[in-house]
């Protein structure tokens, strides 16, 4: 992994998260991608023409490693833990680091551990029995950039998994232009 992967995640893991003001967020140019539903990865491929992801690392965590926030959204259990940078036409978009509990991995959920460089949300988002809820944000200093966060809980099958996505200096939520 380069270490420009290990800064964004240790970036990732030290965000402050916060409940946005859902009225004001909106208003904003950043606040649908932040308050997004559905599935970033398809927002993502809408703005490019190749779309990747290069598969960090894929690790056990024990449940005594967890954040008491973490345990708050997903309980404390031995999770899956999944890091992957997106990338748009070769530039890293998004870092996004998925917590998946023990319980979601059994039974509906056993593909999970097969993804590969398979996009999480491109496979969630394609189940009916998906949502995405508890959007938390924050602003992250990561290499002289100030740069957007979200961390959010989604449900399949009804069981849990928690995303967190730091959005990378060239994603198009910072208004880059479309390609042609």
């Amino acid at each position: 992994m380069s270490e420009l992967n290990y800064t964004y995640l240790e970036a990732l893991q030290t965000a402050r998260w916060e409940r946005p003001d859902i009225a004001a967020l909106k208003r904003t140019a950043e606040g649908s991608w932040l308050l997004e539903s559905h599935s970033m990865t398809a927002r993502l491929k809408r703005h490019c023409h190749d779309f990747d992801v290069d598969v960090v690392a894929v690790y056990q965590l024990t449940p005594d490693k967890l954040t008491d926030s973490e345990i708050a959204l997903i309980g404390q259990e031995a999770c899956v833990v999944r890091e992957v940078v997106l990338k748009g036409d070769g530039l890293p978009w998004l870092c996004a680091r998925t917590l998946m509990p023990a319980s979601t991995l059994e039974g509906q959920g056993g593909h999970l551990h097969a993804l590969g460089t398979e996009p999480l949300g491109q496979h969630v988002f394609k189940q009916r029995a998906s949502r995405r809820d508890a959007i938390e944000t924050a602003n992250v200093v990561c290499l002289s950039h100030q740069l957007h966060a979200r961390r959010s809980r989604l449900w399949l099958h009804n069981r849990p998994m928690l995303v967190a996505e730091l959005f990378l200096p060239d994603s198009p939520v910072y208004g880059k232009e479309i390609p042609a």
